[in-house]
């Protein structure tokens, strides 16, 4: 009996461990490579950080490169399944495109990590997110959500027209980053810390306004 009970459970603890292994794996790499970028980056902090083996990184990623290209590819994919949380069916399209503003503006500002890889990853031009498919295909789903808001908002006047879905993306992503990825040579030069929640609050009220006068049809008053 306790040699089957053995032959059971044995099995069983590696199967869970195997995926206990990666997840820990990627914290750990998400950290490192969102304070180093993929050069200072350093596979033995990675390590001994997730308390894995070379073998199991090998394993599961095939190097530093297979893993940072998962690193980027989960930290992109937990956006997209923010900003595809909008409820497309009960909100109004200029709601729709606030509510997605929203989202993005506070899913950044409760991820810096991911402000960091995007600035890291720039810096190397997109050299290895050249290399995943899977990022492109998450972006397809994002700015027909954009594109469908627009059609019918211009279709029932209540948004302008001729709104280009990726220049409005941008936008969105401009607002909702610039101020955390430059916050602490801001805060200097200006004297005033932009890292504190009551400056952050004001801000995302005052570029929702912003975007609510962009998108309101040319000719209406503000």
């Amino acid at each position: 009996m306790g040699a089957d009970v053995k032959a059971v459970t044995a099995p069983a603890r590696k199967m869970r461990a195997a995926p206990d292994t990666r997840a820990k794996i990627l914290k750990a790499a998400r950290e490192e490579f969102s304070q180093h970028g993929f050069a200072g980056a350093r596979t033995e902090r990675i390590l001994s950080t997730s308390g894995a083996n070379p073998r199991m990184l090998y394993h599961h990623f095939g190097g530093k490169s297979g893993l940072y290209v998962v690193v980027l590819e989960e930290a992109l994919f937990n956006l997209r399944q923010q900003e595809l949380k909008i409820d497309v069916d009960h909100l109004n399209p200029l709601e729709g495109l606030i509510a997605l503003f929203e989202h993005i503006h506070q899913h950044f500002d409760s991820d810096l990590r991911l402000v960091q890889l995007l600035r890291n990853e720039n810096v190397e031009k997109a050299k290895h997110l050249k290399t995943s498919q899977r990022v492109r295909e998450m972006s397809s789903p994002v700015l027909k959500l954009i594109a469908d808001f627009l059609a019918r908002g211009a279709q029932d006047g209540s948004v302008r027209t001729g709104v280009d879905p990726l220049h409005y993306y941008v936008t969105m992503v401009a607002l909702s980053q610039f101020h955390l990825s430059n916050a602490h040579t801001l805060s200097f030069i200006f004297d005033q810390d932009l890292t504190k929640k009551d400056w952050r609050k004001a801000h995302l009220a005052f570029t929702i306004e912003m975007v609510k006068a962009f998108l309101k049809p040319l000719g209406i008053p503000k």
